[in-house]
């Protein structure tokens, strides 16, 4: 791949498709990638701290640059070494979508990027000290925030672009961060003449509750909890993808049984995503009887999950290796009442607005984005597919069986805030459809891998027999020993390609956990999308992304 680049540009190859570059030569290799290799679809930044990992030999910092191409099927990764007072070059001019992470790389770890346009906190407040993610960050130190940010220093320079160089005509409004209307605590600044938006500035971080610091303190299975609170909205697919990732490090496959049952209740936590998601953008358009009649169904989905895992909303029911129990009898005959409540329940709201005047003129052309433009943003999952964009984790690189199962990808054409509602309803039917097709050919069998290193043993071992017992405080005191290395992988979660690049040190505690959330990329374009529109069409942008704060803030 990248032997065919610039000879002046130093690199090594490690593995499956993995390169060592020299930070000096690392943006021009990534131009070189994007403009001869098509690798267009921004993935993610990542940085490690090796201060306190063993025998390492190189630099204290690297950065991690992930990509794909156009046809979503070859991740690239390259990874540069560098210490604290190396500058990095930005490469958000070539990757919109790098232009967050490089504030979050900063923010986090305080290593700078040459050239970046706005290289300011994002997670944390503008009055915090040091860089969290660093080893040697004091854990315990509480900085609290005195001051708000006016967001002056990025408004001002928007507003020149425009050709306003003062701000006597404008009126400034703060678009949350309260949740009503906001979706989260998130906070948009605009600029207003009138009701229409000349400028506008988003400022997330009032929930950064520092998931990736806490997993470097946790073990893998004791991580899960935490994987529940990104987007509690899909509790269980944040489950799986962690899951996932890790029993990819280890090396084992889930027996059938459990593949399947993943699939069936991943595909139920997407519904009720998507039920939140169009429920509450239509009770934005002042369509309350909708949100009825799509909220309603997901409590019945809520009742089940309840029954399953214990938990109605975080339901922390994966582990490493599996999950806490087997489906329940009688759960077949609940799951068929839930996808008849959702068919119902979608149909009834379809009803009111599929031809409805009203809706369509409230909904399209609305907050449009190019197919282009969302790739180079990193967007994924329905809003990436509703720009007619096709790319689906479960088709492009399936996993648990999905190329065994019959199902379309919904795709829009436009990419406004009606294509990307209509194809989460299409999703919610071909979901219901994946579901059947799974419950007819579930395998009885171990729903667990066979391995007492990794998998908890049963509670009656435990409380009957002394290797049972020893076994349970071992996997809970140390945790499950992940062999050393670095490894990347997603799904489709329900907003999209939710992944998490792994450092493991071989211990029971990984040294780093980095999470590809869906919703950061998106939110990060909220800005130029609701420029020069009205601030009632704002509002349907934002809902039409989809962001769950607990995922974007992490």
């Amino acid at each position: 791949m990248l032997s065919e680049c610039d000879k002046k540009i130093e690199f090594s190859k490690t593995e499956n498709n993995r390169y060592i570059v020299k930070l000096k030569d690392m943006k021009n290799a990534i131009k070189f990638l994007k403009r001869e290799k098509n690798y267009n679809f921004f993935v993610d930044i990542a940085a490690i701290d090796y201060l306190d990992f063993k025998e390492h030999k190189e630099k204290r910092f690297a950065i991690i640059y992930l990509l794909k191409d156009d046809k979503f099927d070859n991740l690239i990764i390259l990874k540069a070494y560098l210490d604290e007072d190396e500058i990095i070059d930005s490469i958000s001019d070539i990757y919109k979508g790098a232009n967050w992470c490089e504030r979050e790389v900063w923010d986090q770890y305080g290593l700078k990027f040459k050239d970046h346009p706005n290289l300011k906190r994002i997670l944390n407040h503008k009055e915090f000290i040091g860089h969290p993610l660093r080893k040697d960050y004091p854990i315990t130190k509480g900085q609290l925030c005195t001051k708000t940010d006016d967001l002056m220093d990025e408004m001002t320079p928007r507003l020149k672009a425009k050709g306003y160089e003062n701000h006597d005509d404008l009126m400034f409004l703060n678009l949350g961060p309260a949740h009503p209307a906001s979706h989260g605590t998130i906070r948009t600044f605009v600029a207003l003449d009138g009701e229409n938006i000349q400028s506008a500035v988003s400022e997330i971080g009032y929930l950064h509750r520092g998931f990736e610091k806490s997993c470097e303190n946790h073990t893998y299975n004791q991580i899960i909890p935490y994987t529940d609170r990104l987007n509690y909205c899909s509790a269980i697919l944040n489950n799986i993808a962690f899951a996932h990732t890790v029993e990819g490090m280890l090396g084992v496959e889930l027996p059938q049984r459990g593949q399947f049952i993943r699939v069936i209740i991943g595909e139920l936590s997407r519904i009720i995503d998507h039920l939140v998601c169009l429920a509450a953008n239509l009770v934005d358009m002042g369509a309350l009887t909708n949100y009825w009649y799509l909220y309603n169904p997901r409590e019945t989905a809520y009742h089940l999950l309840s029954k399953l895992t214990g938990a109605r909303l975080t339901n922390s029911y994966m582990r490493i290796g599996g999950m806490t129990h087997d489906l329940y009898d009688g759960f077949e005959d609940d799951l068929k009442e839930c996808i008849k409540d959702v068919q119902k329940g979608m149909d009834d709201s379809l009803s009111l607005i599929e031809h409805n005047r009203i809706f369509q003129d409230r909904a399209q052309n609305i907050g449009i984005i190019t197919a282009e433009d969302a790739i180079n943003r990193g967007w994924s999952g329905p809003n990436l597919r509703a720009c007619g964009v096709n790319y689906d984790v479960r088709v492009n690189h399936p996993y648990y069986f999905y190329d065994t199962f019959d199902f379309d990808v919904a795709l829009g054409s436009t990419g406004d805030v009606y294509d990307r509602m209509m194809v989460r309803f299409e999703e919610i039917r071909q979901s219901i459809k994946i579901i059947h097709q799974a419950m007819k050919v579930l395998p009885k069998g171990k729903y667990n891998i066979d391995d007492h290193s990794i998998i908890f043993p049963a509670k009656k071992n435990v409380y009957s027999n002394i290797e049972g017992l020893m076994n349970q405080f071992k996997l809970v005191t140390e945790g499950v020993k992940v062999p050393s290395g670095e490894y990347y992988s997603s799904i489709e979660a329900a907003n999209g390609e939710l992944g998490f690049y792994i450092a493991s040190d071989g211990s029971g505690t990984p040294y780093r956990v980095k999470v590809r959330p869906p919703c950061f990329y998106a939110m990060a374009a909220l800005p130029d999308m609701i420029e020069g529109e009205m601030i009632a069409d704002a509002v349907l942008d934002l809902g039409s992304l989809n962001i769950i704060a607990g995922e974007l803030d992490r």
